[in-house]
């Protein structure tokens, strides 16, 4: 994955996130809309990927 882009993560609660480097080891993610929101910041959107580590 050296050549590819990078998921970089700050959410600590994430199953994939590597809380050392602050990168997410999934090899892609999927980005959703949040419901009800048409903002145009960054709220707009979410991780579905997101798994919680417990």
């Amino acid at each position: 994955m050296e050549n590819r882009q990078k998921i970089h993560c700050t959410v600590q609660s994430c199953k994939y996130n590597n809380t050392q480097d602050k990168k997410c080891i999934l090899e892609s993610i999927m980005v959703t809309p949040t419901e009800n929101n048409s903002s145009k910041k960054e709220d707009e959107s979410m991780c579905s990927s997101y798994e919680n580590v417990d």
